[in-house]
């Protein structure tokens, strides 16, 4: 396992020697392109590194000296179009197989690469146009992405290069290339955030980022050179460089790519990890939530052995449901953008359903109140990083050009994240949420993600997202917006089960005070909840508790149970 290289031991007996010897130890002027993947071409040549399909049936094989050879040809042509060490680059992707070679000859001749996912529109690429400064664009055409790319250039003078073009490369170009060299606080990628609460920001990574996710691969997901891996995610997004790239390769697994157009079914999944031999599998909680309703016993799933969660918290609910389905615990893992993986279930403890795990090997997490004090075990308090002893490896260096924006989340000696969550007994982390998801009602602050299982848990519910709404005498009204499982009707009826049923599990001030059923939830392109837009549609609507209330037929005697 390559990994090893770069760690003080090759074996860990437990969490407490993990955490006091397992941070990735960084090398000088590290690259991951140069120092791992050509090393792997030297050691294991012939060992299968991506494994990539689609959904027409198309499959190729690559190994790393396939992948050494052809990054170097793709560097040369990328040279040859006049890009050099420092330009910015925005990448449309999607899955193509041509992606992983394009970042990895990127690394190596000091490009920087700014993924995206194919279903932006043309106003959001011309945002990161703008913002980033991009030099070239590189896309696949799936019909929709290159249109909205020319709308957005508009008069720029930025070149468009397709994935034909880099494949072409691979054959006309060289295959060797002289060391392009770079400190290990380059800028090497970059991503913009999903935006969910805010503009997207321009989260950089220097070129030690690889290694930070020695944790994601090799700890959390439990990888080693007989894995096949295969995480859901579109290069577009952090996920692809969590569960797709760095960690996966460090770790000797085989990463595999199922490139899909549109939305993947249960059944597409399933068939996948059952054809391909899967014995790895990594997907945010809406994924979970889906497959849990399939047929497992349709598929052949005897080689998945691990499966891991992360994106947002995991209801309890679904982590039963799985594991009775499959067999198969589910690993929770915590990070963003801005981070590899902080806190996770890791191999010496066993799962708490709904936990995030406890802390990465390198990252000295602490939950802080308002005033930046420690809170106590069971006292909720936000997710920051100290920096006492540095910057962890695999956290971000700061906001690209925003110099203001980095100062507010890197003070008084903590990264902080802007999530929070509090620590059990046994000291387990459990995710509450972002800090504007949180609902003050009352005089109580109530966890969206708390009152969302506990409704899951009720037979009528297929999906729900909690958030807040004005009311005169509490100041915020918990509300939840619910789709419902098959045959179940919105009824008034309904909704006097549902409160009752939250009322029966936890303290009366957490029920749902109103609810409304939708035909589906808001997600980002990442699939996560939008609960800020549910908000701003309520505000919109001018959704308050009174005129909500008499709508579904609560007196105000029985408001006040």
């Amino acid at each position: 396992m390559f990994a090893l290289k770069f760690l003080k031991k090759d074996k860990f007996d437990s969490y407490d020697d993990y955490i006091q010897n397992g941070a990735p130890i960084v090398p000088e002027n590290f690259n991951f392109s140069y120092d791992v993947i050509d090393e792997l071409a030297k050691e294991t040549p012939d060992a299968l590194a991506l494994l990539w399909t689609n959904d027409s049936g198309d499959v190729k094989k690559f190994t790393f000296k396939d992948l050494s050879q052809m990054s170097n040809s793709v560097a040369n042509f990328l040279t040859s179009r006049g890009l050099k060490k420092g330009d910015t680059t925005l990448l449309f992707m999607r899955r193509r197989w041509e992606y992983w070679i394009l970042m990895l000859a990127m690394h190596k001749v000091g490009v920087i690469p700014i993924p995206s996912t194919n279903q932006l529109k043309a106003e959001d690429i011309e945002y990161r146009i703008e913002q980033a400064e991009s030099k070239a664009i590189f896309a696949f055409d799936d019909g929709h992405i290159i249109n909205e790319i020319h709308t957005a250039i508009g008069e720029r003078d930025i070149p468009i290069i397709s994935n034909e073009e880099i494949a072409a490369s691979i054959e006309t170009m060289p295959s060797t290339i002289e060391r392009v060299p770079n400190e290990n606080t380059d800028t090497m990628v970059i991503y913009f955030t999903s935006g969910t609460t805010d503009m997207p920001k321009m989260v950089a990574h220097n070129f030690t980022y690889p290694l930070g996710h020695i944790n994601t691969a090799m700890f959390w997901q439990r990888l080693h050179d007989k894995d096949i891996h295969f995480t859901l995610s579109e290069s577009g997004w952090a996920k692809c460089s969590w569960g797709k790239m760095y960690g996966q390769w460090l770790s000797g697994a085989t990463v595999f790519v199922f490139d899909f157009a549109g939305i993947a079914t249960a059944h597409d999944l399933l068939h996948a990890i059952s054809e391909h031999h899967i014995t790895s599998f990594c997907a945010p909680p809406t994924v979970y939530k889906m497959l849990i309703h399939a047929d497992f016993s349709k598929y052949d799933l005897s080689a998945l052995e691990k499966a891991d969660i992360a994106g947002e918290a995991l209801n309890p609910e679904v982590y039963e449901k799985f594991l009775d389905l499959s067999g198969i615990k589910l690993h929770e893992g915590y990070g963003q953008t801005e981070t590899c993986i902080m806190l996770f279930t890791n191999q010496w403890i066993e799962p708490k359903p709904g936990s995030m795990g406890m802390p990465s090997a390198g990252w000295d997490v602490q939950l802080l109140d308002e005033g930046g004090r420690p809170v106590p075990n069971g006292t909720v308090g936000e997710i920051c990083v100290s920096l006492k002893n540095g910057h962890p490896v695999g956290l971000f260096q700061g906001y690209h050009k925003n110099d203001k924006l980095t100062a507010k989340v890197f003070r008084d000696g903590f990264y902080h994240t802007g999530d929070v969550a509090y620590r059990d007994n046994d000291g387990y982390y459990w995710f509450v949420g972002r800090n504007d998801d949180l609902i003050k009602t009352s005089g109580y602050r109530v966890s969206p993600f708390e009152v969302e299982s506990v409704l899951l848990e009720h037979p009528a519910v297929r999906e729900v997202a909690v958030t807040g709404i004005p009311d005169p005498s509490r100041g915020m009204a918990v509300k939840a917006t619910i789709v419902l499982n098959k045959y179940f009707q919105g009824t008034d009826v309904l909704v006097r089960q549902l409160q009752d049923h939250v009322r029966s599990r936890t303290a009366s001030y957490k029920y749902p005070r109103v609810i409304e059923f939708v035909d589906s939830l808001p997600m980002t392109i990442s699939g996560k909840i939008r609960r800020a837009l549910i908000r701003t549609l309520d505000s919109a609507k001018n959704t308050i508790i009174e005129p909500v209330k008499s709508a579904i037929g609560l007196d105000s005697k029985e408001e006040e149970k």
